[in-house]
């Protein structure tokens, strides 16, 4: 009998380049979340078996690196870009294979910058940043996962004063108390009461009672802090 293991091997075609290769993903039986950060950040019952490792696609071929999330249109001027900034430069490497911790950073941080040449939505270079910032956070490394809540918390008010997280799995309520929950995170206490008060200013017509209550939750922290 063929042992089934939390690992299998997906084919990709790349968006890009057009060419096929292999990555590691887990499959979701084997997934198993004891938890949640308040940041939303999933703690797994097996640290060996993190997704979050695996979330994003690397070519070997032309370094070009995405998630579902990525726009499969290219621009001809954000190809020239791509090609010239990322696919011409590259040097091989497989990420397709069993990843640590540190080739998953690596991995985000490239997709980071192909997003950026894609001009993808706020919302998704906030999750990329914010993904890796939980990466950090299971190595300890406090200083980058700062930098990175940083850099997500700045998309995400980008996207909600744009409103580009509409139509996305991102609601309202969640991204206000996203922005107030990293902003303190990051020791900007002002400011997170502010988006904590806005939701909690949404309570009548709130339909995600959890996120309220957290809301509600890191709000009192901050007031208990400062008496």
């Amino acid at each position: 009998m063929v042992e089934i293991t939390p690992f299998y091997e997906k084919k990709e075609e790349c968006p890009l380049c057009k060419k096929i290769f292999t990555t590691t993903k887990i499959r979701s039986r084997f997934i198993k979340v004891v938890s949640y950060d308040t940041d939303f950040s999933p703690i797994y019952q097996d640290s060996e078996i993190n997704p979050l490792v695996y979330f994003v696609n690397v070519c070997p071929h032309c370094g070009y690196s995405y998630t579902e999330e990525f726009s499969r249109y290219f621009p001809t001027a954000i190809l020239n870009e791509i090609k010239e900034k990322v696919c011409s430069r590259w040097v091989y490497q497989d990420y397709g294979k069993h990843r640590s911790i540190k080739e998953g950073i690596n991995s985000y941080k490239l997709a980071y910058y192909c997003a950026t040449l894609m001009h993808e939505k706020y919302v998704t270079l906030g999750g990329l940043a914010l993904r890796t910032a939980w990466l950090y956070r299971l190595l300890s490394s406090q200083e980058e996962e700062k930098r990175f809540l940083a850099i997500a918390v700045k998309q995400y008010e980008d996207s909600y004063s744009n409103g580009d997280f509409s139509r996305t799995k991102m609601s309202e309520m969640k991204i206000l108390y996203l922005i107030g929950e990293l902003k303190r995170r990051l020791g900007l206490y002002e400011e997170a009461t502010f988006y904590f008060s806005k939701v909690i200013g949404r309570q009548k017509f709130a339909t995600e009672q959890k996120i309220l209550e957290m809301a509600k939750n890191q709000w009192q922290k901050i007031r208990d802090a400062r008496k």
